[in-house]
């Protein structure tokens, strides 16, 4: 390579990398921190929220479905609205990372304020003091006892509970089992997920054949779908039979 090629190629290296353009549109909202606009899949920046299988504790010491509500509850709010994305990253799965807003709103600091998230400090502390008043006013989850998202996915014997109540002995062992387990989350949940010997994903319907006969047990990878779009995000395909 000649003087002249080489400082042209560094002088490309050098120019600043365009800027991403904005993802604009109504998304589906498949999980608080998780929604999709047109073909482009994209996970809220600088927060964690429940997955839709994760149980909380209310006041009461009673499991609730706080993934589920943390979604519906933000399609109470945003959805049927266009929303406004700007790209931040592409992570591991292949989900565009992103800070959203939807008519000049954040919907990253709607949701940790109202406690339907919390924020991700190991990425941003950007959202640190709306935690702060969420737990203080025991909004969401905070009104009982939760697993924090990044532990609930990881989970064992070790892991912590947060809260703003003094949680039951059996907290843990609830907490712990998610909606995952043998009675589905709600009767608008009653899809089940399982894993072949092959590796893959296969949801079925309660029309299936074989819908009576899967056993709902965490230990075999099992999971409730609260419809065949959420089956389908989570990358699982309908039951052949």
């Amino acid at each position: 390579m000649t003087s002249k090629h080489l400082a042209f190629v560094l002088f490309l290296l050098l120019l600043p990398a365009p800027a991403a353009a904005d993802i604009t549109g109504v998304p589906k909202i498949r999980e608080a921190d998780q929604i999709t606009i047109g073909n482009t899949r994209i996970r809220l920046g600088g927060i964690d929220a429940p997955s839709v299988d994760q149980l909380c504790l209310n006041t009461k010491g009673e499991r609730w479905t706080c993934g589920v509500a943390a979604r519906d509850e933000l399609i109470k709010h945003s959805g049927g609205r266009s929303w406004t994305c700007r790209a931040r990253a592409v992570d591991r799965r292949g989900r565009t990372v992103a800070r959203c807003d939807v008519d000049g709103e954040d919907i990253q600091k709607w949701l940790v304020s109202n406690g339907w998230a919390v924020a991700y400090v190991r990425l941003s502390r950007d959202y640190e003091a709306d935690e702060k008043a969420a737990r203080e006013a025991k909004a969401g989850m905070w009104q009982g006892a939760f697993i924090a998202p990044w532990d609930w996915r990881i989970r064992n014997k070790k892991t912590h509970i947060l809260g703003a109540t003094k949680p039951p002995e059996s907290a843990k062992a609830i907490l712990l089992a998610s909606a995952s387990g043998p009675v589905a989350p709600s009767p608008d949940c009653t899809i089940k997920g399982n894993v072949n010997r092959s590796g893959e994903c296969i949801f079925h319907q309660p029309t299936s054949r074989w819908y009576a006969k899967i056993e709902m047990k965490i230990s075999k990878g099992t999971r409730w779908f609260c419809s065949v779009e959420e089956a389908e995000a989570a990358g699982c395909r309908e039951t052949r039979r």
